[in-house]
């Protein structure tokens, strides 16, 4: 009996995995029109998801968003779903690592070094994983709450970098084939990041003060 729900659970598993996996930005803006009654929500669960769910396709649910509901308010609902779903993660990892989280980091030997790279810089590391679509954000929003920076710390480079990330993708994402004929897009979208960056720094300095 055990065994077979085990195996029922496993392939229940897997053809939700490849269900998503599957998503195409059409299939993802269909699924946003039909729930648009909704208003925001779809807009924000579907991004806060992917923090629990990391194979879901988080560029799509962005470049989604900015075409369902415009780039701003697009990118305002992927900022708030993927920032409120980090934090969710860092919580309850944190609660996790109260009680158990020395002989976690103990079994974990190799990722003890980036354990004290994030509790040794604090801010910038976070900063600078959350400013890449690409980075496994569920390890890090892990890691971050198994060390011992603080929760004003995470808090603070997660919504900073996260808000660099959803922008861009918003940004580019909202007409992407504008970009062929106005390339200065992407300069503007670096001269964002540069900026976020600077104010980043300066929160870093006033929380090492």
């Amino acid at each position: 009996m055990h065994d077979f729900i085990a195996l029922f659970g496993a392939q229940t598993w897997e053809k939700l995995t490849s269900y998503f996996k599957s998503f195409s930005l059409d299939d993802i803006q269909s699924l946003l029109d039909q729930y648009s009654a909704l208003g925001p929500l779809p807009g924000i669960l579907l991004p806060l998801a992917e923090a629990f769910l990391p194979f879901l396709p988080l560029i799509v649910f962005v470049v989604a968003n900015s075409n369902a509901y415009g780039i701003w308010f697009g990118f305002l609902f992927s900022w708030i779903g993927v920032s409120v779903g980090s934090i969710l993660v860092f919580t309850i990892a944190r609660r996790i690592g109260l009680k158990y989280g020395d002989r976690i980091r103990r079994r974990l030997p190799k990722m003890e070094s980036f354990f004290s790279w994030i509790e040794r810089r604090g801010f910038s590391p976070i900063f600078i994983l959350s400013c890449f679509p690409f980075t496994p954000s569920v390890l890090v929003n892990l890691s971050a709450g198994l060390s011992k920076i603080p929760f004003h710390t995470f808090v603070t480079a997660t919504i900073l970098g996260k808000g660099v990330m959803i922008f861009i993708l918003s940004f580019l994402g909202h007409d992407y084939r504008a970009l062929i004929e106005h390339p200065s897009r992407l300069i503007l979208a670096g001269v964002v990041l540069f900026l976020l960056w600077l104010v980043g720094k300066r929160l870093e300095n006033r929380y090492l003060k």
